[in-house]
């Protein structure tokens, strides 16, 4: 067994490192992290979850869930530390999982993956009491410096997948899987199922309304009074490619899912302008980056302040738009609490993803993942090709980008008995 498979198994069991072990691992996972973009690209099938906030035990139970390392491929967006008694325990362990299985695992930054927020709100002085100094502080900064923006995620399925854990009669189930995009699963603490739901795909006009050459742009809000907005993109997913191809017949494809902690903003209309941010600093105050890790969608049109005081709100219109410029189908984003352990808005558009049971051990939410399945069939994405948007629509074919298949495993926060009392580094003698 490796140095980093003992340090796996020990962070397993709630038992910190030491702290030399703790500053190697930032440094590989740094090292790691260097070669990656500000937006990752993810095959599916994956498992996207929302923010952890340093609650160990009920991270352990997401495992139980959702399938362990390496198992099941996983993309975390963010939130790892500050709040829960356990931030340590689980970056590192999250921190060990990447550099141990680098394509297994994708983390990306969320806003509290700051200094400034970690030393407001417990991360900060968990290490000290942990290590009795902020050096583990400061190397875990150093890694949250180089983690990406956002992921995308590529070749899911339009369709949903039976599992070992479908319920009851299955020829029943099955049925409403085949004719369903969305299936909502409820587990105890056991981990068996105890309710499925299903929602079907929409049929017939609706499906002619994601058809990409009858889709009018929506208007760009951004845009100055006078100034034309920016050409629609329809090339390959999460790109901004300008590129329809639709001289020739293509098949309906899935589209790409974009996975950011925060939200959008108004200095970003295209997934290329995320890639060339220089991520490597402290989270700004204002700017496109701050915007990605801060803003939240709401029920207006436009944008709007926000009550953060970072980022802004942003409506429907807003994720229509961008969604329909890049090639999405859906964006994913954690940060907001949800009891219900997901949300899904404006059409299915967007979606809130919260994987932190019982929120600082006394909101009694349920938390959830998100599984999307893989598209066997090899037309989940698209080579990119030239063209502008709507080109040669004369000729027999279509374009449509249909939503993929959403398994939402909605889970309650580890059983009581399962918790210790947080750990804490004895008091030094000097102070007796």
């Amino acid at each position: 067994m490796s140095d980093l498979d003992r340090a796996i198994e020990q962070l397993r069991a709630c038992r910190l490192i030491p702290e030399s072990q703790v500053r190697e691992l930032c440094y590989k996972a740094r090292e790691l992290l260097i070669e990656e973009g500000n937006v990752v690209s993810v095959d599916a099938p994956v498992t996207i979850c929302g923010d952890i906030h340093g609650q160990f035990h009920d991270l352990m139970e997401l495992f139980r869930v959702g399938g362990d390392v390496p198992d099941t491929n996983y993309l975390f967006m963010g939130d790892f530390v500050d709040r829960g008694f356990y931030s340590l325990e689980s970056f590192l362990l999250l921190l060990c999982l990447k550099v141990r299985y680098p394509d297994r695992i994708t983390l990306i930054r969320g806003n509290h993956e700051s200094r400034q927020i970690t030393t407001v709100y417990g991360f900060y002085d968990e290490c000290i009491r942990k290590y009795g100094s902020a050096n583990v502080w400061r190397y875990c900064c150093e890694v949250f410096d180089y983690l990406a923006l956002g992921a995308i995620v590529l070749g899911a399925s339009s369709e949903l997948e039976p599992t070992s854990s479908t319920v009851n009669d299955t020829a029943q189930s099955n049925l409403a899987i085949a004719d369903s995009e969305l299936e909502t699963e409820v587990l105890d603490s056991r981990g068996h199922v105890t309710m499925s739901t299903y929602r079907p795909r929409q049929r017939s006009s609706s499906d002619a309304s994601t058809d990409s050459r009858n889709i009018s742009p929506p208007r760009d809000i951004s845009a100055a009074p006078g100034q034309v907005a920016a050409p629609s993109r329809s090339g390959a997913p999460g790109t901004g490619a300008s590129s329809d191809g639709n001289g020739s017949a293509v098949t309906s494809r899935t589209g790409a899912v974009l996975c950011v902690h925060g939200g959008l903003s108004p200095l970003i209309d295209s997934v290329d302008k995320i890639r060339l941010i220089d991520r490597k600093q402290e989270v700004p105050h204002e700017g496109a980056m701050c915007d990605l890790l801060w803003s939240d969608p709401d029920e207006i049109e436009g944008w709007g302040l926000s009550p953060r005081g970072a980022g802004f709100l942003f409506g429907g219109d807003i994720v229509k738009q961008f969604n329909h410029l890049n090639g999405l189908s859906l964006v994913a984003r954690a940060h907001q609490l949800v009891m219900e352990g997901y949300k899904e808005m404006f059409d299915g558009g967007i979606v809130t993803v919260w994987s932190a049971p019982n929120y600082c051990y006394r909101c009694g939410n349920v938390a959830a993942i998100l599984e999307l399945g893989e598209d066997a069939s090899g037309g989940g994405t698209v080579a990119r090709s030239n063209g502008e948007f709507g080109r040669s629509n004369g000729i027999s074919g279509d374009n449509r980008v249909v939503s993929p298949g959403r398994r939402y495993r909605v889970f309650e926060a580890a059983a009581q008995d399962t918790r210790g009392m947080p750990a804490k580094k004895p008091v030094a003698d000097y102070f007796l």
